[in-house]
């Protein structure tokens, strides 16, 4: 034993011991997320249970059960604690309920059926939560055209076109009306900006004034088309359910996202619903105070931000580090110089976060608008949090993994490779640009991999220079110059932080929260996936050389 320990064996076993143990929590961690993150998008059963009330009233309980727990209760009698079960149900009907989750005790119920009839059914609607209960008909301008077995075709078909009017809807609000207010703000701004210069005359004015009507013409156009979509989205009518408990409650035909028999699902009809649940996801806009709905919006501002940021740390992160390491002279500023660099990798986000706000956004946003957009002052245009401005406070977060991943990855090329560029006549700078940098885009690759995982993740600097709960225009879209620097963005970290510790609704909060920190483990693990397909070729390109 003391001739293993003097070989130094057992530090190998700890070290070994170590590693396991890390994959081990890493890829318990990776399921956890996973497997409540996916459970989010699957079709959860119906279960009706009959309670007894404190004042000896019965009441019916009718929704989803989504988790248990064992809660202490002290018995009056004999004065023993007790842990009984409870079961947290999803009953939904916001608007009638005020909450859609609630806790039941299992002494409570006097009635359980494990499953309800399969016509129970599930609409989501746009707000209030989903609704439990039995169709009964369908009522067109007061009067019912549909009742019993004929209402769930009948549905089927009005919700189908409930869903384009939508979409048509959608698109003629966000993409074409959009468009022309984006336009006709910026003929406004056009105006200030010729007043303030002393170059409106009549003939410019004639010219936007030209340009403005041909604008409100099209505005109108649209509007128009847009009233009668509206006029028959209201026609749709509606449809009613019965409750738990023999309540009736009519749902509009415009209020519904999509409806299924959760009951009444085959496995197949399973794997369609939690496809399709993962489209509504990804591509489906925040709705209820960003509890329901999709994250479209953080899922294009979290990827707008890391390229960007990735653009503008990997030049600076690279020139600085061959200027170390390549052109400096060894001595004490170059030492303080990297010391500093490495020490300022450990600097809490928050820091950054607040340089940026007072170095980015009000000196040079807020002289950015003093010297080229004086004409809309007071109203900010760079002098503001936008998505310019979080990548730029991202780039110097990062910006220390970058220089010291390039400056070792500099270090490992030759000295050879150095003298015989400037034997066959090359100059340091030629020598540098193809033969070193090349052999040292393995090691650059890898700082940028680091970087873009770190940037993805932080939350804290983000929220003081462009990030908020909900954007109302994307910062990437058809209108020219199709990326706006200036604009704020949606950030899946921060709607995880907002979801998770903002949200009133916390049970209902939970599975978007798994299911955002899945999808952005997933975004961080593809970026980095890539790069590091490229990294890979890059090192295989140069190997021979390196040997």
């Amino acid at each position: 034993m003391k001739a293993w320990f003097k070989e130094g064996e057992h530090w190998v076993w700890f070290s070994a011991a170590s590693v396991s143990i890390s994959v081990v929590l890493v890829l318990g961690l990776l399921s956890m997320i996973s497997v409540r993150g996916l459970v989010h998008f699957w079709p959860h059963e119906v279960y009706d249970y009959q309670l007894k009330t404190d004042d000896g009233q019965f009441e019916q309980i009718v929704g989803e059960l989504h988790d248990t727990k064992l809660k202490e209760f002290k018995n009056q009698q004999t004065g023993v604690i007790e842990k009984i079960p409870q079961f947290l149900m999803k009953v939904g009907n916001r608007d009638i309920y005020g909450i859609d989750f609630r806790w039941i005790n299992t002494t409570d119920i006097i009635g359980r059926q494990d499953r309800l009839d399969d016509d129970v059914t599930v609409i989501e609607r746009f707000e209030y939560g989903n609704v439990y209960g039995h169709l009964q008909a369908i009522i067109q301008n007061g009067e019912i055209i549909a009742e019993q077995e004929q209402v769930l075709p009948m549905m089927q078909q009005l919700v189908s076109a409930s869903q384009k009017l939508y979409q048509q809807i959608n698109r003629i609000e966000k993409v074409t009306l959009g468009g022309i207010n984006y336009q006709l703000e910026q003929l406004r701004l056009d105006q200030k900006k010729f007043e303030a210069e002393g170059r409106l005359n009549a003939e410019v004015q004639a010219t936007l004034d030209q340009q403005r009507a041909e604008l409100n013409a099209q505005f109108k156009e649209q509007q128009s088309i847009l009233t009668g979509l509206y006029s028959e989205f209201n026609q749709l009518g509606e449809v009613t359910l019965r409750l738990a408990g023999g309540q009736v409650i009519h749902v509009p035909f415009k209020s519904i996202v999509r409806f299924w028999l959760p009951n009444n699902m085959t496995m197949t009809d399973k794997l369609g619903f939690f496809f399709n649940s993962m489209g509504h996801f990804l591509l489906g806009d925040p709705r209820e105070a960003n509890t329901e709905g999709g994250v479209f919006p953080a899922i294009v501002g979290t990827i707008n931000m890391v390229i960007l940021m990735a653009i503008f740390v990997t030049p600076m992160g690279v020139i600085a580090a061959v200027y170390m390491s390549e052109y400096a002279k060894e001595g004490m500023v170059l030492k303080i110089v990297r010391i500093s660099i490495n020490n300022l990798a450990g600097v809490p986000s928050i820091v950054f976060g607040i340089f940026g706000l007072g170095f980015f956004v009000y000196i040079i946003g807020g002289s950015i608008d003093e010297m080229f957009y004086e004409y809309a002052l007071p109203s900010p245009t760079f002098g503001t949090p936008a998505l310019l401005w979080a990548s730029l406070t991202m780039a110097l977060l990062t910006l220390p993994v970058v220089i010291v991943s390039t400056q070792e990855g500099l270090s490992r090329i030759p000295t050879a490779l150095r003298e015989g560029g400037l034997a066959l006549g090359a100059t340091q700078s030629e020598t540098i640009m193809k033969i070193v940098l090349p052999m040292s885009m393995p090691a650059i690759m890898t700082g940028l991999i680091l970087a873009v995982a770190r940037a993805a993740g932080e939350v804290a600097p983000l929220m003081l220079v462009g990030v908020v709960k909900l954007a109302p225009e994307l910062p990437i879209d058809f209108n020219a110059p199709f990326i706006h620097l200036d604009r704020k963005f949606m950030h899946l970290g921060f709607h995880i932080y907002d979801v998770g510790f903002q949200s009133p609704n916390v049970e209902a909060s939970q599975p978007l929260v798994y299911a955002t920190s899945l999808l952005l483990v997933v975004i961080i693990v593809s970026l980095n996936l890539g790069a590091i397909t490229i990294r890979n070729r890059l090192r295989e390109k140069y190997k021979a050389l390196d040997n």
